[in-house]
């Protein structure tokens, strides 16, 4: 009998101690549903008619190769996938356009993106790691 009450207790103590730590450790799961968008990059003018694209998903980071990079990337530039400071590159000036497109929602805000950029350094130089879709 004594040893099952010192297990109850023990338990009891465990849980007591996890549920905080738990309960702070991150966001909840409504936040993470609002941080999420559907990317698809097109070759050409307009965006694509295709279905399909890359989920990425933050709160934690999925569903995208660059997944970590681009949450951090959109935080920064508060879900502005526009504001994302350009990065510097000698892209060549090949004209083979494509066009990005991502809508979804960051934190709790609808999100809708169409950027269309002449060959994809370009695109890469101005959006960072968001449209970066292809295999790491």
């Amino acid at each position: 009998m004594k040893t099952v009450r010192a297990g109850l207790v023990t338990a009891l103590v465990l849980l007591a101690c996890a549920a905080p730590a738990r309960a702070g450790a991150g966001h909840s799961a409504e936040e993470a549903e609002d941080n999420w968008l559907m990317l698809t990059v097109s070759h050409g003018g307009t965006p694509s008619a295709a279905k399909g694209g890359t989920m990425l998903r933050c709160d934690p980071p999925g569903g995208h190769p660059h997944a970590a990079a681009a949450c951090a990337e959109l935080a920064a530039a508060n879900g502005h996938i526009g504001d994302i400071p350009a990065k510097h590159a000698n892209c060549p000036a090949d004209y083979v356009p494509v066009t990005a497109h991502a809508h979804g929602k960051w934190r709790g805000r609808a999100v809708e993106y169409n950027g269309t950029f002449s060959n994809t350094c370009v695109l890469a130089t101005r959006t960072g790691s968001v449209f970066a879709l292809d295999e790491a």
